[in-house]
């Protein structure tokens, strides 16, 4: 007879725009001991509504969980994310956005270095860039404003995960609507996989996550 499975001892709460690529990493990793909740992907255009949105999700559903992780980086909350990580005892994806952590902060470093203006897309923003990025800027309505969103920008960097042919054509011509130069390189998962693999092979715990500091 096969053993008993052990319900979720961890949870990641993270930005929906990373939800297909953290249950890669989970499925491939057979993750089991980890529980992962998403919210809304819109919060990435609206990252002033991120920390109140973690509060009032852990509130709901991190009581029976010995870990807490939170699956955003700072994502331009000005250190939000962090005070919400700090009040319930948990830790957070590195870095100041979800580019630095796949591409990891050093390649990030370098590529940010060798050329500033570039607009960056993932392959979540690739496969939604009419819906957050044309329609979102209302690009669709007035493209006059394009150069006043990009016109210091001179190239637009796909960093992938799981690239496909329909992907990197939906980038080039993302770059073409923008007037970038396109660029694309391969980055996979970056950080998120050491960080999500080390939070499943923690040893289960008995204490229920603790209550956020007063």
């Amino acid at each position: 007879m096969g053993g008993t499975v052990s319900p979720p001892d961890t949870l990641v709460i993270a930005c929906g725009a990373l939800a297909r690529e953290l249950r890669a990493v989970m499925t491939a990793n057979s993750l089991d001991t980890v529980r992962l909740e998403c919210l809304p992907a819109e919060l990435h255009n609206r990252p002033g509504e991120i920390a109140e949105a973690l509060e009032r999700r852990l509130q709901r559903v991190a009581g029976p969980y010995s870990t807490v992780f939170i699956g955003y980086a700072d994502c331009g909350t000005g250190g939000a994310v962090d005070r919400v990580a700090r009040r319930w005892g948990a830790e957070r994806l590195p870095g100041a956005h979800c580019y630095q952590f796949y591409a990891g902060a050093d390649t990030f470093a370098e590529l940010h270095d060798a050329e500033p203006g570039t607009f960056y897309l993932t392959d979540y923003l690739v496969r939604f860039f009419d819906r957050w990025v044309w329609q979102g800027l209302w690009l669709d309505r007035h493209p006059e404003l394009r150069d006043a969103y990009f016109g210091n920008y001179t190239r637009l960097l796909y960093l992938s995960q799981e690239p496909t042919e329909t992907l990197l054509t939906t980038a080039r011509e993302a770059a073409e609507r923008l007037g970038l130069r396109f660029e694309h390189q391969h980055v996979g998962y970056g950080e998120t996989v050491p960080q999500l693999v080390a939070l499943g092979q923690r040893p289960p715990s008995s204490a229920p996550s603790a209550l956020p500091a007063a």
